[in-house]
């Protein structure tokens, strides 16, 4: 995700919905009177299959949309939410989960149909539909909520989802779940889907989101303002932010809007901001064509412990700089366009872009890598707390750690244990193969193999990505760092 400030450096609903208040207690969506009746067929599962988090994300159905409608009020914090999941059943399914973290459920329907919902743990929401969705069957569930959003202290990132800003206005954002704390969602990189949002927010506020923005819509005090996102995007990396934003609007070489949104005391980013166009030229030199569909920037006025990578339009912590820009922007290819199968792969987002931080240094500011790299290396010599970090399949709580600095390292002896010509092959067939999907980290290395030509490359890559100990020398020092 993210890029972390110093040493872990990153990280639609209607058109005018007419939302109301609801106190619903959770099995307020059965009909009154009525048990639904029994039916026959799966449940699906409470968590995608992820090991580290096996609570996020449910089994049973693949997500191909997500129509999501707010209106929110910043003076009352309160959300009122109309959000319509749109998926396709892998499974017969009587039963199955969306995540859902807070709120008051007044209503949910599948295709129509009034179904049951009840509350379990703390983000899942589980629907019996009246009848069961028949395997291969694309299905709706309508999910009508309202409430204060809740926000989760969560891991060493900080407080993850949605977060008041020092303005009034607010913003989503965090990883390895957020979505859930706005919207009922399948919260897990692993399931992509398009996106949109229709926002309502008093006069005064506006909001950004992810893709291209639509004409607002003011009414009766109030304007909704539309974002629609149509390339596929993993939950975490959607977004909305609400505030008295400065927008600046622009159009990159090839017809990309680029769209800029400054929160009130922010204004001093801009110059770092207007550069985006070099660095997305410089990175699509890199690794290929720029993957998304809108691209910008949102600053908050917020000294939050990381900037996100939120698809196309990354948010910005108070502290951010040009080399955050660099990093976030990175992440449209590794991480965004080209996302993880489960976290222990989080090494191909964050060790990609925060290496791309040490490329736009060899390029713009003409640092020499090798340099820097045996300087790195020196100094850290006798840390083996800083060399006993694993960067795949590091184990829960330790995603966001070594892929920020030893990651860098890492991926410079790559280059130069392949070569210069196999890794600008490398870096560039990766995001085109798995552009808009999901990958693994064994996947990458096997086209690191076939890419290279070195039968014998996995050892190197045991030793620098799966071993939590410093490289032997022979791997430690390839190539030209020899």
């Amino acid at each position: 995700m993210p890029r972390v400030p110093a040493v872990r450096l990153t990280a639609t609903l209607l058109a005018a919905v007419a939302f109301t208040g609801c106190t619903a207690t959770p099995d307020s969506t059965a009909p009154p009177g009525t048990t639904p009746p029994a039916v026959d067929g799966a449940e699906g599962a409470e968590g995608i299959g992820d090991p580290y988090y096996p609570d996020d994300g449910n089994g049973g159905y693949d997500v191909t949309d997500y129509a999501v409608g707010i209106s929110y009020d910043p003076a009352a914090r309160r959300l009122d939410g109309d959000t319509t999941v749109t998926a396709e059943a892998t499974a017969d399914l009587s039963r199955f989960n969306l995540d859902l973290t807070g709120f008051d459920v007044s209503r949910v329907e599948v295709d129509g149909v009034q179904a049951r919902a009840e509350r379990a743990g703390d983000h899942e929401l589980v629907i019996t539909p009246a009848t069961p969705v028949v395997k291969g069957a694309e299905f709706k569930t309508r999910v009508v909520y309202s409430g204060e959003p809740q926000a989760e202290p969560d891991g060493d990132l900080g407080t993850n989802g949605w977060q008041v800003s020092t303005s009034g206005g607010a913003y989503a954002a965090g990883e390895p779940h957020s979505a859930s704390s706005w919207y009922p969602v399948n919260d897990h990189p692993r399931d992509k889907a398009t996106f949109s949002v229709r926002a309502r927010v008093p006069d005064g506020w506006s909001v950004v989101s992810n893709g291209r923005e639509e004409a607002p819509k003011p009414e009766g005090g109030w304007t909704t303002f539309t974002w629609v996102e149509p390339n596929p995007i993993a939950p975490y990396v959607t977004t909305v932010a609400i505030d008295r934003w400065t927008i600046v609007r622009s159009t990159l070489p090839g017809g990309v809007p680029l769209v800029d949104a400054y929160a009130p005391g922010t204004e001093g980013k801009r110059a770092d901001e207007e550069r985006v166009p070099e660095v997305l030229a410089f990175l699509a030199d890199r690794f290929g064509p720029y993957p998304q569909s809108g691209a910008g920037g949102i600053f908050l006025n917020e000294n939050i412990g990381f900037s996100l990578e939120t698809q196309g339009r990354p948010i910005y912590a108070k502290w951010a700089d040009l080399d955050t820009i660099v990093h976030e922007q990175a992440h449209q290819w590794y991480g965004d366009s080209v996302s993880i199968e489960s976290w222990a792969d989080i090494c191909l987002n964050e060790c990609f872009a925060s290496y791309a931080q040490w490329l736009w240094d060899e390029s713009a500011n003409r640092v020499d890598l090798d340099d820097r790299f045996r300087a790195t290396v020196s100094k850290t010599s006798g840390n083996t707390r800083y060399w006993n970090r694993k960067l795949y399949d590091m184990g829960p709580g330790n995603e966001f750690t070594a892929v920020y600095d030893k990651g860098q390292l890492a991926m410079h002896a790559l280059r130069r244990q392949i070569g210069e010509d196999a890794f600008s092959s490398l870096l560039k067939r990766w995001a085109s193969t798995h552009r808009d999907g999901n990958a693994s980290w064994p996947q990458f290395e096997d086209m690191a193999v076939e890419v290279s030509g070195q039968a014998d490359l996995r050892p190197f890559l045991t030793a620098w990505f799966r071993d939590a100990a410093k490289p032997e020398d022979r791997y430690l020092f390839p190539g030209t760092l020899r």
